[in-house]
């Protein structure tokens, strides 16, 4: 993309405090993980990631490690249609599920979405263990037979919201 998604201006703001507001409506608050540095304009609070360029997961696992919430709403930085209705939706399915990952399926592909996802705080010794044996992927994370982890995908209709913008093509589409 050749800039920070989450800094790229959106809707007389940010991307990421579009995306923040969104959860913040839904989950009662919001936190970043990243550079504190570079988001300290955004007036959210900023956890530093404890595995810098280590990809999704290490963002996961740092934001269990610092949260005192049962159930976490996780989201990408770049979901411009992203909304407060869906994540609402989300969230309560998770917390009446019992799940250690409660992972919404896109669809149309039938893909899981774990950056749209709702992750209890139990999962994290099992997610930090296949973490430490070199698991990278999140949704690797929760297939290895040895973690004990408990994944449950969430069926759904919405498509808008697993919308994310990796090109400046995709970002040009987008209605800011």
């Amino acid at each position: 993309m050749g800039h920070d998604k989450a800094l790229l201006p959106f809707r007389g703001g940010t991307l990421a405090a579009f995306v923040a507001r969104e959860v913040r409506q839904a989950a009662g608050s919001a936190t970043l993980v990243g550079d504190p540095e570079s988001y300290d304009s955004l007036g959210l609070p900023v956890i530093p990631d404890l595995y810098p360029g280590e990809g999704p997961l290490g963002g996961i696992l740092t934001a269990l490690a610092h949260t005192a919430a049962d159930y976490n709403l996780v989201t990408a930085c770049d979901l411009p249609a992203i909304s407060a209705a869906f994540l609402g939706l989300l969230l309560d399915a998770a917390e009446t599920s019992g799940a250690n990952a409660f992972i919404p399926t896109h669809p149309v592909s039938g893909l899981p979405e774990p950056l749209c996802a709702v992750y209890h705080r139990r999962a994290l010794p099992a997610i930090e263990a296949a973490f430490g044996r070199g698991v990278r992927k999140v949704m690797a994370a929760f297939e290895d037979p040895g973690g004990g982890l408990r994944a449950v995908r969430f069926e759904t209709s919405e498509v808008a919201s697993f919308q994310n913008v990796n090109t400046p093509e995709e970002w040009a589409c987008i209605d800011l």
